[in-house]
């Protein structure tokens, strides 16, 4: 029997995917909202339902080409794009998720949820075999993570689509408008709330009119970093601070930390669980244009310097950064680091940039996802209580 729960409330399933950490960033923001709410809300890794050994192959295989062999990744991505019946009915793209239909039905049904939300491709067509195959009645729905519509989107068969950027749109074959809703990208609500960068500073002990720059490739650490650290430290002067979060790349950590312990001004972290506070000390952002780091940017109207490290769906986050006013980025690491010692000493850009990307600050993609889920599952209720039946 389905789960009982009070007649107010929604109770989610957030299906995330195990390939790359943005879609399980999204998930966690996404829930964030649903838990404030009061809503129940759980995430579930689509990819398991299939089973644990698809799940783990898969997302070992996304970090080793995304890490490793970044022109892989690339081509792979341009290859989806072109030819987006692989991901069509029949398909084995499409019959490897439809292989975890049943089980996911299953969990639905047992469990009472009357959400589904979907922040990849994978559980979306997951769910698109549940609808077509089974007598489930949940609202779906699909959130973008990148700043394009992924390829295989338009295979999906899902009651809403959240996706981040009116520009988004205009590039697109086939988006029903209907359907749509531009949500931005959702990240966690401590990117929207920014303290005072004087003070912000002072907590992490850099000095009182010292310009600091963060650099971030991603959890993984990906792109050349190593090099990019390593001709910024050599070309800061003694105002002018770099931080580098490594993530969880221990190798570069212990690297990066060899080859630059003597520079007082160069602090080298792994993970880092303080991101936001960092950002809010921080004159310039130096990141892969992932789209989560990105969107966790703009909602600190933080100006960024680009590395196109990985490109395939982050070439588009960096077009729409850079288009936007909120980023700009350069080729190989000689220019990335003229461009950023350029900028840091660039009050008035700095300031332009800033200015551009506080007008995107205050586009918070998870309450925009939960308050239409939330209407529309009012919506539903309205027509079951009106239906004679």
């Amino acid at each position: 029997m389905p789960h009982e729960r009070g007649e107010k409330e929604i109770k989610a399933l957030i299906l995330s995917c195990n390939t790359g950490e943005g879609h399980n960033s999204v998930a966690k923001a996404i829930k964030e909202c649903f838990d404030a709410a009061g809503e129940q809300c759980d995430i579930v890794d689509s990819l398991a339902l299939i089973h644990e050994k698809v799940s783990d192959f898969l997302s070992k295989g996304h970090v080793f080409m995304y890490r490793h062999v970044p022109v892989l990744f690339k081509k792979g991505y341009a290859r989806a794009e072109e030819h987006e019946e692989r991901f069509a009915e029949g398909s084995f793209t499409y019959e490897l998720m439809a292989s975890g239909a049943q089980r996911l039905y299953k969990l639905i049904n047992d469990e009472g949820y009357d959400t589904v939300i979907c922040p990849h491709v994978f559980p979306g067509l997951m769910v698109t075999e549940v609808i077509r195959n089974y007598d489930a009645k949940f609202i779906s729905c699909f959130v973008d993570t990148d700043y394009t519509v992924s390829p295989g989107t338009a295979e999906t068969r899902l009651d809403k689509y959240f996706l981040p950027d009116e520009s988004v749109i205009r590039d697109a074959e086939d988006v029903d408008m209907e359907r749509t809703v531009i949500s931005g990208i959702p990240v966690r609500q401590e990117f929207f709330h920014t303290a005072d960068k004087s003070g912000a500073k002072r907590a992490l002990g850099i000095p009182e009119g010292a310009k600091h720059i963060l650099m971030m490739c991603g959890s993984m650490g990906c792109g050349p970093i190593k090099r990019l650290a390593q001709g910024l430290a050599e070309a800061m002067g003694e105002k002018q601070f770099l931080t580098v979060v490594c993530g969880t790349n221990q190798r570069l950590e212990n690297r990066l930390e060899n080859r630059v312990e003597e520079k007082k001004n160069v602090r080298i972290l792994g993970y880092a669980d303080n991101i936001p506070a960092l950002m809010d000390s921080a004159d310039l952002y130096l990141t892969k244009p992932g789209g989560i780091s990105v969107s966790e940017a703009a909602a600190k109207a933080l100006p960024m310097v680009l590395v196109d490290a990985v490109a395939g769906c982050e070439e588009y986050n960096l077009n729409y950064a850079v288009d936007k006013g909120i980023a700009k980025t350069a080729d190989g690491v000689e220019e990335l680091i003229n461009l950023t010692m350029g900028l840091i000493s660039d009050d008035e850009e700095l300031d332009k940039m800033h200015a551009a990307a506080l007008s995107l600050s205050d586009r918070n993609g998870g309450r925009i996802v939960y308050d239409c889920l939330k209407q529309m599952e009012r919506e539903n209720k309205k027509k079951d209580e009106n239906d004679p039946s």
